[in-house]
């Protein structure tokens, strides 16, 4: 009896160090989760099936299933640019993160100064690789993105100092680079071809005027912080309630903008497009007027609420032009 009693024992004991093998796996895993910034992974992943979507309309299911490996590469090689342009604005910016987003991970004291700068050495080398292994314009792409996100964060340059340039890096990259980027290398890929036709270059101008509402609308609730460490911002300069308008402004012509596409848009269901985006506008006016300025979780609140909204357009607009 005690032999079966010393047999349990052992096998308790056994199981504790994996279940907390599992649990430091699992809380890593988490915490890097937060370090690739969520809102951005999901951004960038809609962007590249977005991007797949308009490329492949009209192609032959064969076609299609040929190109499947190509977006997975794809994928893969901008998931690892955006942890390498989000994990390195969080490595020099963790004094500044501790006032204005202390749950992020190195701001936390979860991954250290060292653990931090390894997972942003590896995404970064691997995004290039995987680049260069897939065709020139995607490593066109990630390089331009990935120098621009460097000089961004990085001194002695850091653009973020500057209102202005800091807008520049997010639509830029956003806006124009990313779309027009990932676009070329599908069509490159399935077609051999080089060209950009008007539906791409319609959604990269509402990407880009869309991204620059973000990039504005940003540091409203990080006032404290960058008010600290000296980061010029428009929010110090205009004013919380004016960056506040100005955003839902820019939005509102993104959205009337992309109604009246279908006045030259000739492969997208105008009906589609016109119904989505202004109901797209009236939930972004009905929700802007439920945010209190004063109330920083609530502003925070509306600035995922505007990412999501940036979301949905990557599966608007490519379902108007599958269903045409």
């Amino acid at each position: 009896m005690s032999e079966i009693f010393r047999q349990d024992s052992d096998v308790s004991e056994n199981s504790f160090p994996k279940k907390s093998l599992l649990k430091n796996l699992s809380g890593w895993l988490y915490s890097l989760w937060k370090f690739s910034r969520p809102h951005t992974i999901i951004g960038t992943s809609l962007s590249v099936v977005g991007l797949y979507l308009i490329a492949i309309a009209g192609f032959s299911n064969s076609t299609i299933s040929a190109s499947l490996t190509q977006l997975l590469g794809t994928w893969l090689a901008c998931i690892c640019g955006n942890i390498y342009i989000v994990g390195l604005n969080q490595l020099e910016d963790v004094e500044i993160d501790q006032i204005n987003k202390p749950h992020l991970p190195v701001a936390a004291g979860e991954f250290s100064q060292r653990q931090a700068q390894v997972i942003v050495s590896i995404t970064g080398i691997a995004a290039l690789l995987l680049a260069w292994s897939l065709g020139p314009f995607l490593l066109g792409m990630v390089g331009i993105s990935l120098a621009i996100g460097t000089a961004y964060s990085l001194p002695p340059i850091r653009l973020k100092r500057f209102p202005f340039w800091a807008a520049i890096c997010i639509f830029t990259v956003r806006g124009a680079i990313v779309n027009l980027g990932l676009f070329l290398h599908f069509n490159w890929v399935l077609k051999g071809k080089e060209y950009i036709p008007e539906e791409v270059w319609t959604l990269t101008l509402f990407v880009l005027v869309f991204t620059l509402a973000i990039a504005i609308f940003k540091d409203i609730p990080d006032m404290e912080g960058d008010r600290q460490y000296n980061i010029t911002t428009f929010t110090l300069q205009l004013g919380k309630q004016a960056v506040f308008n100005l955003s839902r402004w820019v939005l509102t012509v993104c959205y009337l903008g992309m109604s009246f596409s279908i006045v030259w848009l000739t492969q997208v269901n105008p009906v589609l497009v016109v119904s989505t985006h202004l109901v797209a506008l009236g939930l972004m006016w009905w929700r802007s007027y439920q945010v209190d300025l004063q109330d920083k979780a609530a502003i925070a609140s509306f600035y995922q609420f505007i990412w999501k909204l940036f979301f949905l357009e990557y599966l608007i607009f490519p379902a108007t032009c599958l269903l045409t």
